[in-house]
């Protein structure tokens, strides 16, 4: 049986499924047809229904439940993780930025968690330009606009850059709640069996357990795919976003899943979900 699947070419994901795409483990069966793509891409064909398993935002998955429903493994939870609001100007400070409902934020995709948490925490700024999250710093440098709102491996590069922190969102979460931030999820359609479903979320889970146990033997699809990073960030990104979450969820992370869905709600920020989140 073949399944489409898609997921990005971040090292978080390629650690993920390395070993089970090139059945580096017994897949049980199954054959996957791979479609890499940014996470924004993936959420678009999520809305149309258009791939058997994805990864998406947690943000977008509020907006699907009728179609998908979450797996236990592969998700992206955890501890300082969030997206950071950055600046060219080092003078912008929160407060400033406050002020100045105006100002213009590079978002990495209008359906991203980034997006989400954006809303909570600036729900007064709707000046929002989105962009591919990798040309997010450049059009801070360019001053193409005023704030930019950068996920994944530029965490690690801004700096470099010469630009600057306003808030780190997912500090701002953990305050608000004192749990982990749900960034994206590994779902599949909700009208498949649930065997197969669960059979699915095994296997992304011996995945992930093979890369553990050999981390070097996912090196070359890794890198093939992260694309000018180095490879002192790549593994950076892949310890800072691979975690026991991405094994299995677990209370502690379905409950994190579902406070970020209730309070999404009840801020308007996204419809009630019908639907339960999860597969078990």
């Amino acid at each position: 049986m073949k399944l489409s699947l898609g997921f990005s070419p971040c090292p978080n994901d390629t650690f993920i499924f390395d070993a089970l795409i090139h059945h580096k483990i017994d897949t049980e069966g199954l054959e996957f047809e791979v479609f890499f793509e940014d996470v924004e891409t993936l959420n678009q064909k999520a809305f149309r229904a258009e791939l058997d398993i994805t990864k998406l935002s947690f943000h977008a998955y509020a907006k699907v439940l009728e179609n998908y429903v979450l797996l236990d493994a592969g998700s992206a939870l955890g501890f300082g993780v969030g997206p950071l609001l950055i600046a060219a100007n080092e003078a912008h400070s929160l407060a400033d930025v406050k002020k100045q409902p105006s100002l213009s934020i590079a978002i990495p995709g209008v359906n991203t968690t980034a997006n989400f948490l954006l809303g909570i925490a600036l729900p007064e700024h709707l000046q929002k330009q989105p962009m591919v999250f990798s040309e997010i710093e450049q059009a801070l440098i360019d001053r193409q606009v005023d704030l930019g709102l950068i996920i994944h491996e530029n965490r690690f590069t801004y700096q470099q850059k010469g630009l600057h922190k306003v808030i780190d969102l997912g500090a701002y979460w953990e305050e608000l709640t004192g749990m982990p931030i749900p960034l994206g999820g590994i779902v599949m359609k909700r009208n498949m069996p649930h065997k197969l479903q669960q059979q699915v979320s095994a296997l992304i889970q011996k995945s992930l357990a093979y890369a553990q146990a050999h981390p070097a033997s996912g090196f070359e699809f890794i890198h093939l795919h992260a694309q000018e990073m180095s490879e002192e960030v790549m593994y950076q990104h892949i310890q800072l976003y691979v975690n026991d979450f991405s094994l299995d969820l677990g209370s502690q992370g379905k409950l994190a899943i579902q406070t970020m869905f209730d309070y999404g709600f009840k801020s308007g920020v996204i419809p009630e979900p019908q639907q339960n989140l999860f597969i078990s």
